[in-house]
């Protein structure tokens, strides 16, 4: 566990540092708000021990800034002060602080208080990561997607840019279901999960959209290059099995890609993902179909037939 120390004094921060030896903590120290501040973005802490009392920016300032912060309100703060009125306690807590130790440290009092914040620290991060995963297939769910495809679209607002976006849907899926029981369906999801997760990079999201269908956000890509995730991913699906009394039962996918070029919004660029994918659909399934505004339409690639006989609708 990270911890980062705020402290304009080199002897309290050299106090503190000793006290949590024996906590084999990663500690990271800052000598003021403003480059504490910076600290706290480029370490992401686990925790943060900040003194009240500092030139630059007091220890208010920095945990009102801190909280303010969508990518670190959730760290807890721990004030450090040797003025502990029942005044400064109370504005500290009611900033979004969890505790407050005076100085000069107890040790042992400082230890617990740190394994407190830091157990508290971990529970929070189970309970965050359980909300953004879906149970079935282990991938992220689909508040995770909304959160990260918002995440993208502000950088690119920031920066410029562009991303792409990938749709999925299992094809006929709810023959296996009926033919074969829910728990083997389950399990080709599962499988399919893993064969879209191992072909996606480090930075790629893949998440379970809802039911059979998918979805990849892809990062500084557009769909000219999404295309051909989407296709290992959909060679990958073509491999996945499950053994049924003696009988192999396999499933297929379709996939819609857009990206966000000459786009205005989020909502714009996962319509035009749905469209592409139900053009997929249309022409027969198992395919790969691009919706990008420089090249509509896309055709499909490398499609192969679907293990089913094609007699349900078309966007089944």
């Amino acid at each position: 566990m990270k911890v980062l120390m705020i402290d304009d004094s080199p002897d309290a921060l050299a106090v503190a540092k000793a006290r949590l030896a024996k906590e084999h903590l990663d500690i990271v120290t800052a000598g003021g708000g403003v480059s504490g501040l910076e600290a706290a973005h480029h370490e992401k802490p686990d925790i943060i021990l900040l003194d009240v009392d500092m030139p630059d920016m007091s220890g208010f300032e920095v945990c009102r800034a801190l909280k303010a912060d969508a990518e670190l309100c959730m760290i807890p703060v721990l004030f450090l002060s040797g003025a502990t009125t029942p005044e400064d306690k109370v504005q500290g807590l009611d900033l979004g602080a969890v505790d407050y130790v005076a100085k000069p440290f107890d040790a042992f009092e400082l230890r617990a208080r740190v394994r407190a914040a830091l157990r508290t620290k971990h529970l929070q991060d189970l309970l965050m990561e359980h909300a953004h995963i879906d149970p079935l297939t282990g991938l992220p769910n689909r508040r995770a997607l909304m959160e990260r495809l918002q995440c993208e679209w502000a950088r690119i607002e920031r920066h410029g840019g562009q991303m792409a976006f990938i749709m999925a849907d299992l094809d006929h899926f709810k023959r296996v279901n009926d033919l074969y029981g829910h728990h083997i369906g389950d399990k080709l999801l599962q499988e399919t999960a893993r064969a879209i997760a191992d072909q996606c990079r480090e930075n790629d999201l893949p998440a379970r959209y809802g039911g059979e269908e998918f979805s990849i956000v892809v990062p500084d890509e557009a769909a000219v290059s999404a295309v051909h995730l989407a296709e290992r991913c959909r060679e990958k699906i073509c491999e996945c099995c499950v053994v049924v009394r003696n009988e192999t039962v396999k499933v297929t996918a379709s996939f819609g890609v857009a990206d966000s070029l000459n786009l205005s919004s989020i909502d714009e660029m996962m319509r035009r993902a749905d469209e592409a994918l139900y053009w997929a659909k249309e022409a027969g399934r198992n395919r790969v179909q691009s919706n990008a505004v420089a090249s509509l339409p896309a055709a499909p690639i490398n499609a192969a037939p679907s293990p089913w006989p094609d007699q349900q609708p078309a966007n089944q």
